[in-house]
């Protein structure tokens, strides 16, 4: 059988791929006369260097790095655009058990509140000055960095100063925390069931506590294609949004895990899929515990790329001395992530989506109707110590942010 387009996307083997798999698993991709190929890479870098020489057209890639990318942090770079997200939530903190009953012993509860585990964590750090703690995220320019920044300085506890930071890939964490090489680390899913369940792990706190609502992988294009290929994008970006509705249905879940466990995806037991699944996560110990949001595939506008996440994760990149502010800086930001795209594309679908291309992270405190239907619930969402990140006010909100600890 012949397609109009072909399209070949790069993932690196992790739940939130699942768009993508399923796309093309589940006939979405056929729907829309795509043929979909989908190509495993074992590292972000790999995944970026493919796009830049135009082997991928497509990919699976961390929510910051396209803007990175944009902003010339890294090379070699394709001009890059977000016209989607791949869904909201996914990734958590898991620590090594010998960390975690310190912690414990300085209040630390099961709960995975990012408050009290963090403080505690704080409080275990005042004890051994003369020791650094080590923790593994997987990239530089990745939700996970940045949230696991955000987590420790909102609790008095300076990364790089009080932590060795070092990269790892996803799948080597685990390993990495029982051989004692690192405390804890930060990574999305399988790979904090795997270290709870098989490498005597415990889970401090996940990425729903620390910024809910917040995105974790996006769908990241060559800006060359897409701009060449507006109709393929927009085909992909249907069969993709269709693919997140059948994942979202909790009667998909057991086949989704299957799929996704299958050698040439993720290539892991099924069982070690379904929790962060079912939101149920092994939090260590034979304990398990219930995540609200923990990863979200089409409700609360999840598919939706909004402009200030684009922007919050550029205040991140400033904070941390990784790319100098200034007013072209911010532009190149705001403007890789396309929420044009995204509702030109779906608009034949129907799809409730919300009107404005950005919104104050933190305003919602709870489940929100939006819209003058109100087909469209948004939130909660924001950050854990009730800060709130106005895109309007870029500049101020960098001013703001502190790169020491606070009463230090």
């Amino acid at each position: 059988m012949s397609y109009s387009h072909q399209i070949t996307a790069g993932f690196v083997p992790l739940l939130d791929s699942a768009l993508l798999v399923v796309a093309k698993e589940q006939g979405f991709a056929q729907e829309e006369d795509l043929e979909l190929s989908l190509v495993r890479e074992r590292s972000w870098a790999s995944i970026r260097d493919r796009l830049a020489v135009g082997h991928f057209e497509v990919a699976h890639i961390l929510a910051p790095m396209p803007i990175a990318c944009n902003l010339g942090l890294t090379a070699p770079a394709p001009r890059m655009i977000v016209p989607m997200a791949l869904g909201l939530g996914g990734n958590g903190v898991t620590v090594s058990d010998d960390l975690w009953r310190r912690m414990v012993e300085h209040g630390a509860t099961a709960d995975l509140d990012a408050r009290t585990n963090g403080l505690a964590l704080r409080r275990v750090l005042s004890e051994r000055l003369s020791e650094k703690l080590r923790f593994a995220v997987v990239h530089p320019y990745s939700a996970h960095n940045y949230e696991l920044r955000y987590w420790f300085s909102a609790n008095a506890i300076e990364p790089d100063r009080d932590i060795d930071m070092l990269v790892l890939p996803p799948p080597d964490m685990g390993d990495a925390l029982m051989e004692g090489a690192i405390d804890g680390y930060c990574a999305g899913e399988p790979w904090n069931s795997f270290g709870t369940l098989k490498r005597g792990g415990h889970l401090a706190t996940v990425k729903a506590e620390i910024w809910k609502s917040s995105p974790e992988k996006v769908l990241g294009v060559n800006g060359r294609w897409g701009d060449a290929h507006p109709e393929a994008m927009a085909a992909l970006l249907r069969s993709l949004y269709k693919a997140s509705l059948w994942c979202a249905d909790p009667a998909n879940r057991q086949t989704l895990a299957t799929l996704l466990a299958a050698p040439s995806y993720i290539d892991r037991p099924a069982e070690l899929l379904l929790p962060a699944l079912s939101g149920v996560l092994p939090t260590g110990g034979g304990e398990m515990r219930a995540v609200r949001d923990f990863f979200v595939p089409n409700a609360k506008a999840a598919t939706f790329p909004w402009k200030s996440h684009a922007l919050w994760f550029y205040t991140q990149m400033v904070r941390w001395g990784q790319v100098a502010h200034s007013a072209t800086h911010q532009q190149v930001a705001g403007n890789t992530y396309r929420p044009d795209i995204y509702r030109e594309a779906l608009k034949t679908l129907g799809v409730a989506m919300p009107s404005a291309s950005a919104k104050v992270e933190g305003a919602l405190r709870a489940e929100t109707p939006v819209g003058s239907s109100g087909a469209l619930t948004l939130g909660p969402d924001g950050f854990f110590d009730g800060n709130l990140f106005d895109p309007d006010r870029v500049e101020s909100y960098i001013a703001s942010q502190r790169t020491d600890p606070i009463g230090a």
